[in-house]
C-alpha cells in the first residue's frame, strides 16, 4: 500500500513538472514573440524615417550636426540613395532630351550630317610670315622692271623663328605658294618708319612748294597663276600723310585682308610703294594667309 502511494506522488510530481515547463514554454514563446513584433515595428518605423529624413537629427535624442551627422549609417544610405535616385532620373532627362533636340534638328534641317556622316578633316593649310631685318637692300625688295607691277615685292620675310610658321605651304623669294585649290583668307599689315632729315625752315617750305611734304604709302597684294604672265591685283591699300615739320620720324602701318579663290600652285605675294621705309619687326610688318573652305 505505501508503494502504491509512492507511484502516485511521484506521477503527480511528473505530471507537475510537465505542466509548469509547458506553461515556462508557453510564456516564454509568447513573451519572445511580442518582442519580435516590437522590433518588427520598431524596425520599420525607423527604415521609413531614415528613407524619409525625418528622424536624422532626433535619434538617439541628440542634436546631429553635419558632420556628426555623417558618421550615422543612416545619414550614409540616405545620401547614396538620393545620389542614385539624382543621377538616374539625370540621365533618363538627357537621353530624352538629347533625342528630342536630334529629332526636331532632323526635321528642321535635314541636310545636316549625323555623327556617323561627319565629313573628313579639312588638311592644316596656314602660313604666317614675318618680318626680317636684311643688311642689303636687294634682298629685301625686288624692284625690276620685269615685274611688270606697281611696287616693290618684299622678298625678306622670315618663315621660321619667332611667331613665323609654315603648314603645307611654301615660301619661295617673298611668295606663299597653296598646294591646294580653296577659298583662303589673305592678310598683311606694313609698317611704315619714315625718317626726316633736319632741315632749315627755308628749305621745308621749298619742298612744301614741290609738293614734297607729303608722302603717299601703298600696299599691295598680288596673286600669280601659270596661266596668265601678269601679277594679278587682289588688294589695295593707300595712304597719304603731311610729315609734321617737329618731328624727325613718321610711324604708320596699313592693314588689309580678304577671302580669295586660289588654285593649287597659285602665288601671293606683297608690295609696297617704297620698301625702304618698312619697319621690318615681326610684330609690326607680316603676311599670312589660311585655308577656309575647299
Amino acid at each position: 500500500m505505501t508503494g502504491s502511494h509512492s507511484m502516485q506522488c511521484l506521477g503527480l510530481l511528473l505530471l507537475a513538472a510537465i505542466l509548469l515547463q509547458t506553461i515556462a514554454v508557453a510564456v516564454t514563446f509568447i513573451y519572445f514573440s511580442n518582442v519580435l513584433t516590437t522590433m518588427k515595428e520598431t524596425f520599420s518605423k525607423s527604415s521609413i524615417s531614415c528613407l524619409m529624413r525625418a528622424n536624422l537629427k532626433t535619434m538617439r535624442g541628440l542634436d546631429l550636426s553635419a558632420e556628426e551627422g555623417k558618421d550615422d549609417p543612416c545619414w550614409q544610405v540616405t545620401q547614396q540613395l538620393h545620389f542614385l535616385i539624382e543621377k538616374t532620373m539625370s540621365n533618363c532627362y538627357e537621353k530624352e532630351i538629347s533625342s528630342a533636340v536630334k529629332d526636331e534638328v532632323s526635321r528642321v534641317l535635314p541636310s545636316l550630317p549625323t555623327a556617323e556622316e561627319e565629313s573628313p578633316p579639312r588638311p592644316e593649310i596656314a602660313a604666317h610670315v614675318t618680318g626680317s631685318f636684311s643688311s642689303e637692300v636687294d634682298q629685301l625688295v625686288d624692284g625690276s622692271p620685269s615685274s611688270r607691277v606697281p611696287g616693290q615685292k618684299i622678298q625678306s620675310w622670315e618663315s621660321e623663328k619667332g611667331l613665323a610658321f609654315l603648314h603645307n605651304v611654301k615660301l619661295t623669294n617673298g611668295e606663299l605658294v597653296v598646294p591646294q585649290a580653296g577659298l583662303y583668307y589673305i592678310y598683311s599689315q606694313t609698317y611704315f618708319r619714315h625718317t626726316l632729315p633736319l632741315r632749315d625752315e627755308e628749305e621745308e617750305e621749298e619742298d612744301e612748294e614741290n609738293g614734297m611734304a607729303g608722302k603717299q604709302m601703298l600696299q599691295y597684294v598680288y596673286k600669280k597663276v601659270g596661266s596668265y604672265p601678269v601679277p594679278i591685283l587682289l588688294m589695295k591699300n593707300a595712304r597719304t600723310t603731311c610729315w609734321s615739320r617737329s618731328a624727325e620720324y613718321g610711324l604708320y602701318s596699313i592693314y588689309q585682308a580678304g577671302v580669295f579663290q586660289l588654285a593649287a600652285g597659285d602665288r601671293v605675294f606683297v608690295s609696297v610703294s617704297n620698301a625702304t621705309t618698312v619697319d621690318m619687326d615681326e610684330k609690326s610688318s607680316f603676311f599670312g594667309a589660311f585655308l577656309v573652305s575647299q
